[in-house]
């Protein structure tokens, strides 16, 4: 790590260092390291409460390992490959790319996570994970990455089209906390439009649409998620959107996340699609918009009218996890909107 080689014991010495005298990231890295190494079989992570309260779940070490080598067969990764961290190990995603860097033998460098985590970057990497945010903002060179996963947020049609054709490989990945990061990736640079999972994991959907993963190497359970998804075959599919996010308007199920899609290069602020009760259609279909309210001239055109917001409301602030993820209703409660 960082250009030293550390044994079983000694770098348990050096998380000991961390937590002491290192930053906040180092600190929550150090004591991930001393949960690695010690003697018990399994490790308490937090979720990220996207959608509802974050909680505590256990997750076998054994889980960890399999995750790491379903990664390195997926992408791969060979013993030698840098890896850049740039994430904070405060999350699931930064300890999986200590546990990828251990069981698969990368050389790995962290940094201090930031927006723009490449800015004094000068070797090139084989390997490395970013959420949306960091891509974008260190665009011009993400050629440092050889392969780039961007994970935490879906990618927007925007920045996926940019990195269409790029020189460096850069997927965007489908995972959660429960399944010990992704288990499904699709190819940004290649214009892949749906998911491939990773070995080792069979996928179906309910009666809702919503996945299925069976991931008998990651998890002792089978998960069933709210993501709405699309089965194109037996190893991949599309993802529509969050079942906790479908509006029902008029007997018509809409996607938020599909309009946002439309919406996205319209609106520079950010901003989310959502519903509010409606005494005729049940549900109607609103657009929040973060920022002081301004007068907007929106191109509904290429969606279809029952689809269109009925209404615009400004938000000063989005009201967000830890992680920087939007949550939704929480934001929209702070309207303190009155139900017709």
């Amino acid at each position: 790590m960082n250009n030293k080689n550390y044994s079983f014991e000694t770098i348990s010495n050096y998380a000991q260092n961390l937590i002491k005298t290192g930053t906040e990231n180092e600190y929550n890295l150090g004591l991930f390291i001393l949960k690695w190494v010690d003697e018990n079989e399994h490790i308490d992570l937090k979720t990220s409460g996207t959608t509802s309260e974050p909680k505590f779940i256990t997750i076998s070490k054994t889980a960890f390992v399999n995750s790491a080598k379903a990664t390195g067969s997926f992408f791969n990764l060979s013993h030698g490959d840098s890896a850049l961290c740039c994430l904070p190990f405060s999350y699931v995603a930064a300890k999986m790319m200590f546990v990828r860097a251990w069981v698969l033998g990368l050389k790995l460098d962290f940094i201090e996570p930031s927006s723009q985590p490449l800015q004094h970057i000068t070797k090139v990497y084989d390997f490395s994970a970013m959420v949306p945010l960091q891509v974008h903002n260190c665009f011009l060179k993400i050629n440092k990455i050889k392969t780039l996963l961007i994970g935490g947020a879906h990618v927007s049609d925007s920045l996926a089209t940019k990195l269409k054709n790029h020189r460096s490989a850069v997927f965007e990945t489908f995972g959660m906390t429960e399944t010990v990061s992704h288990i499904a990736a699709k190819n940004l640079t290649k214009e892949e439009e749906d998911f491939k999972v990773l070995p080792d994991i069979s996928i179906a959907t309910n009666d809702n649409g919503c996945l299925i993963i069976n991931a008998p190497k990651l998890s002792s359970k089978v998960l069933h998620t709210k993501d709405v998804v699309s089965l194109t075959s037996k190893n991949s599919f599309v993802w529509l959107g969050r079942y906790d996010n479908v509006i029902n308007s008029g007997g018509l199920k809409i996607y938020p996340e599909q309009l946002e899609k439309i919406m996205q290069n319209q609106i520079k602020s950010r901003f989310f699609i959502t519903s509010m009760p409606d005494t005729v259609l049940g549900q109607k279909v609103v657009l929040i918009i973060e920022g002081k309210p301004k007068t907007l001239h929106l191109n509904y055109s290429t969606i279809e009218p029952q689809k269109h917001p009925k209404n615009t409301y400004f938000v000063d602030k989005f009201c967000t996890t830890n992680s920087g993820k939007v949550q939704r209703q929480k934001t929209l409660e702070t309207l303190n909107l009155d139900h017709p």
